[in-house]
């Protein structure tokens, strides 16, 4: 067993995997198969939409001023000459005196203005005046050809898909979904769903870390547990194809945390300890120029170390901003925040009528610990602690 010789700083860590890992290439896809994803260019229409005038309600396509003086004292007989329906115009233009019956979304035929409702004319005769334009929705009154739909970076909405599809935008390039590699490791573990017994304790870092990915957008592959073999290690790694690699367990100093040397051989091992708390056993590596990263063990440890510095990579493999994913909010301490100068603390809290309490900053085995609070806070490394009263960003689980 040896210790850690030094321990890297957190803002150095980050500005290394900044520096390293860039967003994935851009692929074309059908723009009905976009949603979620991260724009990757900027997407201009290519036609008007809508194409043409249409009807924005049932009724009959007149022309406005023939429709003037009429009212229920003073009703005025239409003289119908022939139905547009959507898909399928009238084909002729309309005269003085004339209308077409339309239905929504339905092309105004020629020399048409105005739909008059058809609760304006009941027994095919205009109770009510209709002014031109009315109730017609204009060409391209909603996107003009040419014009910028949405500008690169970003995520794609329903809503988005939608138009796009309505433009006609036949391709879209968008960041690719990362694929990520999830590997246990541990001799005492059972698979989930395995039932404890002695000192054989069910894994929850790999559903955890499973989850974890999917909120980040990311597509996960969960191999086997490894079961401390170096050799086991080395041939599941090289199974590997994902875009970032995700390793649980054995990344500390002791006889069986053979991760690190595994990683070492196959690549390369730039991070080995980490100044905070928990999850200082974690480390950042790279074999083929794939980010791996070496999560604690305990529970907490890795939950702590994938919102550090995985999670950020992943969702910058897709695109996507590295920042926190969590809602924040400022509020005061109900109680010393304690912590030490030198690494940086993640302190589980509870917020209880409006005041922040800490709840635990050690704990990397107690995942309860993360279940029962609220979210976290951030003790920065050059404080040696926080005074109750003093105001605290807090980053909401929820």
């Amino acid at each position: 067993m040896r210790g850690f010789r030094s321990r890297a700083e957190v803002a150095d860590v980050l500005r290394l995997l900044q520096e390293r890992v860039k967003p994935l290439p851009a692929i074309p896809l059908d723009p009905a198969f976009v949603y979620s994803l991260v724009l990757a260019e900027r997407v201009a229409s290519p036609r008007d939409v809508p194409a043409f005038d249409r009807a924005a309600m049932d009724g009959y396509a007149v022309r406005g001023e023939d429709t003037f003086g009429a009212s229920e004292y003073s009703p005025l007989p239409l003289h119908v000459i022939g139905t547009s329906m959507p898909g399928a115009g009238f084909g002729a233009a309309v005269g003085p005196g004339e209308a077409v019956k339309i239905m929504t979304g339905a092309p105004m035929p020629e020399g048409a203005d105005a739909v008059l409702m058809a609760e304006d004319a009941p027994d095919g005769r205009a109770v009510a005046a209709v002014p031109p334009g009315k109730n017609v929705s204009k060409r391209a009154e909603d996107v003009r050809a040419g014009e910028a739909l949405f500008e690169p970076g970003r995520v794609l909405r329903p809503q988005d898909v939608g138009l796009l599809v309505a433009a006609g935008v036949e391709t879209v390039h968008v960041r690719r979904t990362p694929a990520v590699d999830i590997i246990v490791t541990g001799r005492e573990l059972l698979p989930p769903g395995g039932v404890p017994r002695e000192h054989i304790i069910a894994d929850a870092n790999g559903p955890m870390l499973c989850a974890l990915v999917a909120r980040d957008r990311g597509e996960y592959v969960e191999h086997p547990i490894v079961r401390d073999d170096a050799a086991d290690l080395r041939h599941v790694l090289e199974q590997c194809e994902g875009d970032a690699i995700l390793i649980s367990g054995g990344s500390s100093v002791g006889e069986e945390d053979i991760v690190p040397q595994v990683v070492r051989q196959l690549g390369e091992l730039p991070v080995h300890g980490i100044a905070m708390r928990p999850s200082s056993p974690a480390g950042v590596g790279f074999i083929g120029g794939r980010p791996v990263f070496l999560l604690p063990g305990n529970p907490v440890s890795c939950l702590c170390a994938y919102d550090f510095f995985a999670g950020p990579t992943i969702r910058a493999l897709g695109g996507r901003s590295r920042d926190w994913p969590y809602r924040r909010v400022e509020l005061p301490l109900a109680q010393k925040l304690t912590s030490e100068a030198g690494r940086v603390d993640y302190a589980r809290v509870r917020v209880v009528d409006g005041k922040v309490e800490p709840l635990m900053v050690s704990g990397a085995g107690i995942l309860s610990s993360t279940t029962r609070a609220d979210g976290f806070v951030i003790v920065a490394r050059d404080l040696e602690g926080i005074d109750a009263g003093s105001r605290v960003t807090v980053h909401l689980y929820d």
